[in-house]
């Protein structure tokens, strides 16, 4: 994957949601307590803080993106225009930057998709993360599959761009997979050594051919800025 100068990709800051899932995990409830639906799932105060540190990174940058495209999630959104103010860069908002659907597993942890949805969590545990995909729902490939076709445009739109993207765990990965030509295996196994990080930054430079990884899932900004780093789970069951 070539043309552009400069990929960039930034998880949301802590959301309420990250909380709430917390919450429910560790008091092994099967449901997640949350009222909204996860489109308008908002940042916590502390996702607040991170998205500002994520402003005092961009500042430092020469040259700066000139272009970000960003989640329509609300805790997406909410971290773009924190992170964005001050600056020139142009935001459009793209829904195939959404996050993971997840169908019937909704809200779930995963003590409730043992429970509620055992034969899901079988079939979820034979196929895998990659290519399971829950009734109602997506699995990685599908997510990936929307990705591809909106980096695709991109390049065409903006050759030699410097685009920085807002969105979701998931898609942290699977933008890694796709800049660094990553095959299932290679990228599962990634998956289980470490957690994106709520505001985290991970970006690839280009040389015109190809994408080279200059960092991933970095968050020295956030401890430049004070901001306690977090790296709790999306708001839904996504069992390993």
């Amino acid at each position: 994957m070539g043309q552009f100068a400069w990929l960039g990709i930034v998880r949301h800051g802590q959301s309420i949601g990250n909380i709430a899932a917390a919450r429910a995990e560790r008091a092994a409830a099967e449901v997640i307590d949350l009222a909204e639906r996860d489109a308008d799932v908002p940042l916590s105060p502390t996702g607040r803080h991170q998205a500002e540190a994520v402003a005092a990174f961009l500042a430092k940058q020469d040259p700066q993106p000139g272009l970000a495209l960003v989640s329509p999630y609300l805790r997406a959104r909410q971290t773009a225009e924190l992170a964005l103010a001050g600056t020139r860069i142009p935001m459009v908002v793209d829904e195939r930057l959404r996050d993971r659907e997840l169908g019937v597993l909704d809200l779930l942890t995963n003590a409730g998709v043992l429970a509620r949805f055992p034969d899901e969590a079988v079939r979820r545990a034979h196929l895998g993360k990659y290519y399971y995909r829950p009734p109602g729902g997506e699995n990685w490939a599908d997510v990936q599959l929307r990705l591809r076709s909106l980096l695709r445009e991109l390049r065409e739109d903006h050759p030699g761009g410097r685009i920085l993207l807002f969105a979701h765990e998931a898609t942290v990965w699977l933008i890694r997979a796709l800049a660094e030509e990553l095959a299932e295996p290679e990228l599962m196994a990634l998956t289980r050594s470490e957690a994106i990080a709520n505001c985290s930054v991970s970006s690839w430079c280009g040389d015109g051919v190809s994408l080279s990884p200059e960092r991933f899932n970095d968050v020295a900004h956030l401890q430049d800025h004070g901001a306690p780093p977090t790296e709790q789970e999306e708001v839904r069951a996504d069992p390993a």
